[in-house]
């Protein structure tokens, strides 16, 4: 089993965590292990004082319940109580877990750390100079607008919540169907409600977008706690083999890929590649703090779960349209000048250059030692809060922006393909690559390619780059080519 320690530089231990605590965790097994396998693990937990409350053998996975004194004992650690001026109060171990040869086909146990792992990639405008429908910047790319009746997406949400009502007046008023939306539970994540200027933003812009971009289309909605065990839980449940069949996960959550435990990196990735593999796209936010991703040492950071190799990243564009609603210009979203963020984008230091970004031109990082790694992202969309979405969140109009946008948004263009092709797009990558390069002198590129701009560390430029991709697609083109 990986690492499953992440960096708390800055946290201060203020003691052991009770013995008598209950702690739920999730522990995730080799999918090739046997009958005999498994259950020889589920007896070795129970007879350790371990409570087996759910399991999924579909999904290679349990749900545990167990004491701070069984878990210290069966794992080898010492479980510890922190205080950090960023994420507040939560527990951690001590050290690496100590696995016995009785739990040899374990690969992840979540649940160990608490601490808020993801912040939501949206950024409420300061000064909006331009405001769009999530239906402009549709048209403007050219998606096709079927009724995506009988089609569903999938989206994961750490945290804020819905209103019903919301939901109605924002479709109603622009006459487009009202979506059914549905809240699923993880790990006792609810569908919780307050203000504007909270995460609600993020679920109603999530769900706003989408529902905009595929009129009908039915929305499952995964709220989960903001930790690395509710986080891919979520993913997991939303992708699981006898669950629902989404066309696409959207995730507009994301952090450096710095401070994620190795094991939670190399979880999160297989769960994605798992979906997939069973057709579902999974379209991820690469983030709205530019280069460094926020981090502040100075170094080039990369956006999780956007880097890992089978999301669909989504960065983002200033987009500027004509009077009649065609593109008129479009650049990389960069606005630290003001305050207002700019797009994620760069080169993985964890997972290496996967196969389809072979011919993508992909630099090497501009950190210490130039490796060159996964490229992110690998799509754009609009994202700048000063060309902002209309939406409305808790009664309140609101102009908002960010990467958080641009996942909706393309799983929103997954679904159209998926109509228009009676296919599901599944992973994209392997056939967006070869035809951007392909189109790209053409007449009718698939991807209108963003060659101004930067994103601190990173400059734009034609075909593949660190701050677009392979920049926003021509849905209509991309349909054309597909089919």
């Amino acid at each position: 089993m990986e690492s499953i320690l992440r960096r708390h530089e800055t946290a201060t231990a203020i003691g052991s965590k009770p013995n008598g605590d209950s702690v739920e965790v999730s522990l995730y097994y080799e999918p090739s292990a046997t009958e005999s396998e498994y259950a020889q693990l589920r007896s070795y937990l129970q007879s350790h004082g371990v409570e087996v409350t759910t399991e999924s053998p579909l999904r290679h996975h349990l749900s545990l319940r167990a004491s701070v004194e069984a878990l210290n004992a069966l794992l080898g650690i010492g479980l510890t109580e922190f205080v950090d001026s960023e994420l507040g109060n939560f527990f951690a171990p001590d050290q690496e877990p100590v696995l016995p040869p009785a739990l040899s086909i374990v690969t992840a146990i979540l649940g160990l750390d608490s601490a808020v792992q993801a912040r939501p990639r949206f950024r409420p405008a300061t000064k909006p100079a331009l405001s769009y429908l999530p239906t402009q910047v549709a048209k403007a790319y050219d998606f096709p607008s079927a009724s995506a009746v009988g089609h569903s997406v999938a989206l994961i949400e750490l945290g804020g919540g819905f209103r019903q009502a919301d939901v109605t007046n924002y479709f109603t008023t622009q006459s487009l169907p009202v979506p059914v939306v549905t809240a699923i539970s993880v790990n006792g994540g609810v569908n919780d409600p307050t203000t504007a200027n909270s995460a609600d933003a993020e679920v109603m812009l999530d769900i706003e977008v989408l529902g905009s971009v595929a009129p009908g289309v039915t929305i499952d909605v995964y709220f989960a706690p903001n930790t690395d065990r509710g986080f891919i839980d979520a993913v997991s449940e939303a992708s699981a083999p006898g669950g629902p069949m989404p066309d696409a996960i959207s995730i507009s959550w994301g952090g450096p890929e710095s401070t994620w435990s190795k094991s939670s990196l190399s979880l999160m990735q297989s769960v994605i590649a798992d979906a997939t593999a069973r057709g579902i796209t999974v379209t991820v936010a690469a983030g709205d703090n530019g280069s460094s991703d926020g981090l502040t040492d100075g170094l080039a950071h990369v956006d999780f779960p956007a880097s890992a190799p089978n999301a669909l990243a989504c960065g983002g564009t200033h987009l500027d349209l004509t009077s009649t609603g065609a593109i008129a210009a479009q650049t990389v979203w960069n606005d630290i000048a003001i305050g207002d963020g700019a797009t994620g984008g760069g080169v993985s230091s964890f997972f290496p250059l996967p196969n389809y970004q072979a011919h993508a031109n992909v630099p090497p990082s501009i950190n210490p030692g130039g490796s060159i790694g996964r490229g992110v992202p690998d799509v754009a969309g609009n994202a700048d809060p000063q060309t902002g979405y209309q939406i409305l969140v808790d009664g309140t109009a609101m102009v908002v922006g960010g990467t958080s946008a641009v996942a909706p948004l393309m799983a929103g263009l997954i679904v159209q393909l998926a109509i228009a092709t009676t296919a599901r797009p599944g992973f994209v990558q392997p056939a967006w690559y070869p035809l951007e390069q392909s189109t790209r002198t053409t007449k009718a590129p698939a991807f209108f390619n963003i060659v101004k701009g930067n994103n601190g560390a990173y400059d734009a430029g034609p075909g593949w780059n660190p701050c677009t991709g392979l920049g926003s697609p021509y849905g209509g083109r991309l349909d054309q080519q597909i089919s």
